[in-house]
C-alpha cells in the first residue's frame, strides 16, 4: 500500500533540490551578466560616474542611465536607464531589440549583434536582478540643438570621408 505520509519528506527533498538547482543556475547567469556588463562597458556610458571612478560605483548604483550627453554630427545622444527599459521587456523583446541595435552613438550596436542569446539573457537577468531604479535618461537630442548640462562633444569627420 501507497502511504502519502512517508511519500511526503521525499517529494518536499525533491522539490527543495529542484530549487536549488534553479538558483545556482540562476546565480550563475547573474554572474555572467556582472562579468558581460563590465568588460563589454555597459557601465561606462549607462552607470553615471563610472568611467571617472570604475569599480567605485555600487552594483546598486549600475546601469540606471546618465545625463551627460555625447554630442556630434547625430545630435546629442544619452545612455538609457537599461534598468527601467528592461524592466518593460521580456527576454524574447530583449533578444529582438538587442539583434536589430540601431542606436545612435557612441553607442557599439556591433557589440549586441556580436553576442551570443545567452550573454544577452545573462546581461537581461543581470538588470532584472537589479530591478528598476532610477529616472528615465533625457531624449536624443536632433543636430543643431544646443544640449544644456555636462556633454562629451565629437568632432565632425573631415570633408570627403
Amino acid at each position: 500500500m501507497f502511504s502519502t505520509a512517508a511519500s511526503l519528506p521525499r517529494l518536499v527533498l525533491a522539490g527543495l533540490l529542484i530549487c536549488s538547482s534553479l538558483a545556482l543556475a540562476d546565480d550563475a547567469q547573474i554572474e555572467r551578466g556582472r562579468y558581460l556588463v563590465k568588460i563589454a562597458g555597459c557601465n561606462d556610458c549607462h552607470t553615471a560616474g563610472y568611467l571617472q571612478a570604475p569599480g567605485a560605483i555600487p552594483e546598486s548604483d549600475w546601469l540606471k542611465g546618465d545625463r551627460m550627453g555625447w554630442n556630434g554630427p547625430w545630435g546629442t545622444s544619452y545612455a538609457k536607464n537599461l534598468r527601467l527599459r528592461l524592466a518593460q521587456l521580456s527576454e524574447s523583446q530583449w533578444l529582438a531589440l538587442a539583434r536589430t541595435a540601431d542606436f545612435r552613438p557612441p553607442m557599439p550596436n556591433e557589440t549586441l549583434h556580436v553576442m551570443t542569446d545567452d550573454d544577452l539573457l545573462a546581461i537581461y537577468q543581470l538588470v532584472r536582478y537589479l530591478g528598476p531604479a532610477g529616472e528615465p535618461a533625457p531624449e536624443a537630442l536632433p543636430p543643431g540643438q544646443v544640449p544644456v548640462g555636462p556633454v562629451v562633444i565629437f568632432p565632425s569627420p573631415p570633408a570627403g570621408d
